[in-house]
């Protein structure tokens, strides 16, 4: 099943369905995020990477802990 397929159906669903859906997303937005501790010790080894490669992975790494997958 593809996204927009789970989309099309979450759109279907009564408002109190769609709700429960949303609580769940909302949480696990959240648990993939990162913590202060964790983002600043990744920024620290960012600035500290010797490497452009390795700095840009961490900044990545970053993003997504940030912002969640």
């Amino acid at each position: 099943m593809t996204a927009t397929a789970v989309i099309d159906e979450i759109k279907q669903l009564p408002r109190a369905e769609q709700s429960r859906v949303i609580h769940f997303a909302l949480e696990l937005a959240r648990e993939r995020q990162l913590s202060g501790n964790q983002l600043s010790d990744l920024a620290r080894q960012m600035a500290d990477a010797a490497n452009p490669t390795d700095a840009q992975r961490l900044r990545e790494e970053i993003h997504r802990g940030f912002y969640g997958e």
